[in-house]
């Protein structure tokens, strides 16, 4: 299982979200405070939908109490401060892979500490970063495609149960 660390979000549609990216994908979550929201915020369970009873949620006071519950960790940490691609490393079972906040990323001493196991989305120069939610969508399913899609279903069928027909020729 692969473990997704929020450190220190504030929005909530966006941690909502990332909840249900994680329930349909087997990921646990990790919500490391101070949270820039409650937990029974409106939007949060709204945007989760009706998935919250599948993804495994740990909520932490703060960095430290992470680290005290959670040591001898692997992973990687995904900032826009990274010099190597999230598409460059090997991802493994078990991995942690933290996310910063939306107004800030992660803190840079974090960062420089474990500057070796830093990844970045690449996106063009003037463009700041992409939404987290879906920054995390990016790099969880490549680590999840590297480690062949554990758990996951991969076919899927039309409603009458057909495959369909051939691909259309759009050469044309």
């Amino acid at each position: 299982m692969l473990n997704i660390v929020l450190v220190e979000p504030v929005i909530p549609m966006n941690t909502g979200n990332i909840a249900r990216t994680c329930a349909a994908t087997g990921t646990a979550l990790h919500l490391v405070g101070p949270l820039g929201f409650s937990i029974s915020d409106k939007a949060l369970k709204r945007a989760g939908l009706d998935y919250w009873h599948l993804v495994s949620v740990t909520y932490y006071e703060d960095f430290s109490k992470f680290l005290k519950k959670n040591p001898n960790i692997s992973g990687y940490y995904a900032s826009t401060k990274a010099s190597r691609s999230y598409c460059d490393v090997k991802y493994s079972d078990g991995d942690y892979i933290f996310f910063g906040k939306e107004t800030a990323g992660l803190d840079e001493e974090l960062l420089a500490s474990n500057y070796s196991r830093t990844v970045r989305i690449p996106i063009r120069e003037d463009a700041r970063s992409l939404n987290l939610s879906n920054s995390v969508a990016v790099v969880l399913f490549e680590a999840l495609r590297q480690l062949g899609f554990p758990g996951l279903k991969a076919e899927g069928h039309l409603t009458d149960g057909s495959t369909g027909s051939a691909a259309p020729d759009w050469s044309e």
